[in-house]
């Protein structure tokens, strides 16, 4: 039985987490994806209703409306939705694109601080974790090279 003294790695055909861990950080950024983005339809569901929910304050520095606050975070809240469900098909466009959507994710929240306090700060530690799970370290196969 031959061993691999050399060093050198057998890969499988395409590309592979550089471990099992990144592989599962990856699904579990999908998840909160996933998640999150439902959530953000929902948050912007109720901010074009005007629901009682948000507090309105006034004279701060990044002042938008309300309703036009809704339609930024059900239409944010959709192309997340729609990333997250393609990240469990190892689509290499949705992470990329995943890592792009959980940046603006953490803009809009950071801006939406005044309405909603404390569960924009968890959606913007979420986003940076999904951010830290899709930029996890990936190796392509030799085969896969040529």
């Amino acid at each position: 039985m031959a061993s691999n003294v050399s060093g050198t790695r057998h890969h499988r055909a395409g590309w592979e987490a550089e471990s099992p861990w990144a592989t599962s950080w990856t699904a579990a950024a999908a998840v909160l994806m996933t998640f999150g983005g439902i959530m953000a339809v929902l948050q912007g569901i109720a901010a074009i209703a005007k629901d009682d929910v948000f507090v309105t304050t006034q004279n701060f520095t990044y002042e938008f409306s309300l309703t036009g606050w809704g339609w930024v975070h059900l239409i944010l809240g959709a192309l997340i939705t729609a990333t997250g469900l393609a990240l469990f098909t190892g689509a290499t466009w949705a992470r990329v694109v995943g890592i792009a959507l959980a940046g603006l994710s953490m803009i809009a929240n950071f801006l939406w601080l005044p309405y909603q306090p404390v569960w924009s700060i968890v959606l913007i530690v979420i986003a940076g974790f999904i951010i830290w799970a899709l930029c996890a370290p990936r190796r392509e196969s030799r085969e896969s090279r040529a």
